[in-house]
């Protein structure tokens, strides 16, 4: 029984350790993380991997292990934000894939990079005519950026010369059948106001929303636990 403890002890461990090295390191996404990051993360998945389960080394060598590869990999990442040439060592460069609709083959050979993946990423960001194309570059991370030639590009407010008004960030009111006051003090709106509104739209109780949110213009955006869709 004492082995299974033991056991959990190190699993708790492990995850916790590696939970908040992941968090003093990157706040990133993992689709935009880079080589160096996916070797960092390997590196500490394999020791927090160890620390819970191989049991023949002592737990402090592995916590010992955990916290000096997590400071080493701290200081690379400092010393990368100086040095230009260590975060291109690190984190690699952008490469030109099309310029002004043409397939740059050469770029695309040095990267293993094939064209049925380049279609397929065209197609992701709705770009189905590499003609249409100014450029595309292939980011560190592997993401496709793509510049439409100006032609191309969808028209804006500002192309038509309209003015447009400010638009902020709404501000969440409801979340999970439950009013978040301190949201709703902030913006000085109360309980009373609320429940005026959702009667309006046949809304018995503020249980039956799982979200709601009040734009900057003042429209107020309700989604149901029961939304009465056509199927």
């Amino acid at each position: 029984m004492g082995e299974f403890i033991h056991l959990a002890i190190r699993i708790v461990l492990s995850l916790c350790f590696l939970f908040v090295a992941t968090k003093l390191l990157t706040k990133r996404s993992l689709s935009s993380l880079t080589y160096f990051d996916y070797v960092a993360g390997a590196t500490l998945g394999t020791i927090a991997g160890n620390l819970a389960f191989n049991i023949k080394i002592k737990t402090s060598i592995f916590i010992f292990a955990i916290i000096l590869t997590t400071l080493i990999i701290m200081v690379i990442s400092h010393l990368s934000l100086k040095s230009p040439v260590l975060r291109k060592i690190l984190a690699g460069k952008p490469t030109i894939v099309i310029q002004n609709g043409k397939i740059l083959e050469q770029n695309m050979s040095k990267m293993n990079y094939t064209f049925d993946y380049l279609n397929q990423q065209l197609r992701r960001e709705q770009v189905f005519d590499i003609s249409l194309v100014e450029f595309a570059i292939l980011e560190p991370n592997g993401e496709l950026s793509i510049k439409l030639k100006s032609q191309n590009r969808p028209l804006t407010p500002r192309d038509l010369a309209i003015s447009t008004e400010y638009e902020g960030l709404a501000t969440e009111i409801v979340l999970d059948g439950k009013v978040i006051e301190d949201n709703m003090y902030r913006i000085n709106l109360n309980r009373e106001w609320l429940n005026e509104q959702i009667k309006t739209r046949g809304i018995n109780n503020v249980q039956e929303i799982a979200f709601a949110a009040l734009a900057t213009d003042g429209k107020l955006y309700i989604d149901l636990y029961q939304d009465e869709l056509v199927q």
